[in-house]
């Protein structure tokens, strides 16, 4: 391939991507519950899966985000009672995070929510065409992440 057609092509992929992410975060936020925010979730459903505690240093790295945005979205997290934060027995100057029982209702309400939509949009597109999408976008997703 020519390299007009290659950076089309790439324009064509990444437009698409990006205005996907747009209009799936719009949706999102009209479906999850009240006061939750996209960020709020993505954390909680982080430490929902993840099987021990992590740093806010951590959770930035993971999410691609400056140590104030997390430590931004920690707080609200706290505030609402969906988060435990302790000193780092270790370190007392680092702090560690797990998710609480209440986070782990908020993130199962969450997902509740969300499951009718994402699972029209599924049932829309084909289960076959989704899941011969994922590999795509998982490697996609890795190597961005290798950059």
């Amino acid at each position: 391939m020519n390299d007009t057609v290659e950076n089309s092509l790439a324009v064509a992929l990444f437009s698409e991507i990006m205005t996907n992410e747009q209009l799936i975060r719009s949706r999102l936020s009209r479906v999850l519950p009240k006061g939750m925010e996209i960020s709020h979730f993505s954390v909680l459903n982080h430490l929902a899966r993840a099987k021990d505690e992590r740093s806010p240093a951590q959770l930035a790295k993971s999410f691609h985000v400056t140590r104030g945005a997390m430590t931004n979205t920690l707080s609200k997290l706290e505030w609402a009672g969906y988060i435990h934060i302790r000193p780092d027995w270790d370190d007392a100057r680092r702090k560690k995070i797990a998710i609480s029982p209440a986070g782990r209702q908020a993130r199962e309400a969450a997902l509740s929510a969300m499951a009718p939509m994402i699972g029209d949009l599924v049932n829309e597109l084909g289960e076959g065409r989704v899941r011969a999408t994922l590999p795509i976008l998982r490697e996609l997703r890795i190597k961005l992440e290798d950059e």
